[in-house]
């Protein structure tokens, strides 16, 4: 499995319920990555997304808690068993967490691979995330040149497990 996140300097993804940044070439790099490929996310992401629905051209899970939740273009799970049920029909490759917080702390160390958005920016966020250059099990892997948009310089940075690399 993998996780893609943008994130500011000090670990942040969001404030408010939304993103902390409209940042156009992070939304196409993460279109590249996801799309036709799985997609797993708690309620609260879903909810901030247009129109409350799944993403187009993926599957879509939603973990979540309530047993009568729906969502358009969304396969709903209510448990983490049945979340690892639903995915092993899927190459490990081809999942990618994408939030939030609560997800992405919780399952961050079953992937394989992290994409992060790194914004060198402190955006005031209110919903953070593990500092993954903490974590001595991941290796940054690479690292792009900065860009900036919308005033925010921002590399795409990909870490790797150590032991899914040796």
């Amino acid at each position: 499995m993998n996780l893609i996140v943008a994130a500011d300097r000090r670990w942040g993804i969001g404030r408010d319920g939304g993103l902390l940044a409209s940042i156009p070439t992070d939304m196409k790099y993460f279109r590249e990555h996801t799309t036709g490929k799985v997609v797993v996310m708690g309620r609260k992401t879903l909810e901030s997304m247009p129109r409350r629905r799944g993403l187009p051209n993926r599957i879509n899970y939603v973990l979540t808690t309530d047993p009568d939740y729906e969502a358009e273009r969304c396969m709903i799970v209510n448990s983490e068993e049945d979340l690892w049920k639903e995915l092993e029909q899927y190459e490990p490759d081809d999942v990618f967490l994408i939030g939030g917080a609560a997800l992405y702390n919780r399952f961050y160390r079953m992937c394989d691979r992290l994409y992060v958005t790194k914004m060198d920016a402190d955006l005031d966020a209110d919903t953070f995330i593990t500092c993954f250059d903490d974590d001595p099990d991941y290796e940054v892997v690479s690292e792009s040149e900065p860009v900036t948009e919308n005033g925010i310089t921002f590399r795409f940075v990909v870490y790797e497990r150590k032991e899914s690399r040796e």
